[in-house]
């Protein structure tokens, strides 16, 4: 069992930025990859980005050139840095881990954190 923890959500301006921290504790040796996702208020839980143990890393095109996702193995944390943030990305936004079934459209997720509220206001 992996257990996740988010941090870093808050209330930001749009144009703002954020970062999010993921700390995993637990069975890490079998995580694959790692990856966050968003939920807002009446919508489907969406995937945002990933990233493999090897460093490879995919965004959705709602936030590509705007987040980016990275981690520190020695630290257990992968982080998703939030530049130029609007109002629709305000969601409750939760990190996973992955596993990767030969690509980045064919995955599925794991262990889930608890989640961290982003708020953007315009």
């Amino acid at each position: 069992q992996v257990q996740l923890v988010e941090s870093g959500g808050g209330l930001v301006q749009a144009g703002g930025s954020l970062r999010l921290s993921c700390v995993a504790s637990g069975s890490i040796f079998s995580i694959n990859a790692m990856g966050w996702y968003r939920q807002a208020p009446g919508k489907q839980r969406e995937f945002v980005a990933g990233i493999t143990n090897s460093g490879s890393t995919h965004s959705a095109e709602s936030v590509k050139d705007r987040f980016t996702i990275s981690r520190d193995n020695a630290k257990k944390t992968t982080y998703l840095q939030m530049n130029s943030l609007k109002p629709e990305d305000t969601a409750v936004y939760y990190c996973a881990t992955l596993t990767l079934l030969g690509s980045w459209f064919n995955l599925y997720a794991g262990s889930w954190g608890q989640g961290t509220q982003v708020t953007v206001s315009s």
